[in-house]
């Protein structure tokens, strides 16, 4: 099984996440069968008011904007160019989740969003938050 490792430019991405997802995302990524970067963690107002704007998000509500939630891009392994392709996907969120389990956080996936399936996006549920008592 082949193992990935997150690149410098991915971990400072992670700058401002939520310590249990930035956990789960250095697990993922050795686990993985496929290779991937962090496209996006903690945003700004400005940031996510862009893609709600760009049709790209549809809340301005996100979790990212309080670093509960990471977008992760797909490596296509003969091109080593970000891809779009849902396998890949499937795959990286296999890995996440697996990874997740082991930690034992409870982590949800964008793909199981009901209306807008966010294949990308990972985050950490509101639940969990109340529970580890993070403001």
């Amino acid at each position: 099984m082949p193992k990935f490792k997150l690149s410098e430019k991915s971990i400072n991405k992670l700058e401002g996440v939520h310590e249990d997802l930035v956990k789960i995302v250095k697990l993922a990524i050795t686990i993985s069968f496929v290779d991937f970067s962090v496209g996006e963690g903690l945003r700004t107002v400005e940031r996510q008011k862009e893609l709600v704007k760009a049709g790209k998000s549809k809340t301005m509500l996100s979790r990212h904007l309080t670093g509960h939630a990471v977008d992760l891009w797909a490596i296509h392994p003969d091109t080593k160019d970000i891809t779009w392709e849902a396998k890949y996907y499937d795959m990286i969120a296999n890995a996440m989740l697996e990874a997740a389990a082991k930690l034992q956080i409870p982590l949800t996936w964008g793909g199981t969003f009901k209306g807008f399936a966010d294949l990308v996006h990972f985050e950490l549920p509101k639940a969990f938050e109340k529970y580890k008592g993070d403001k």
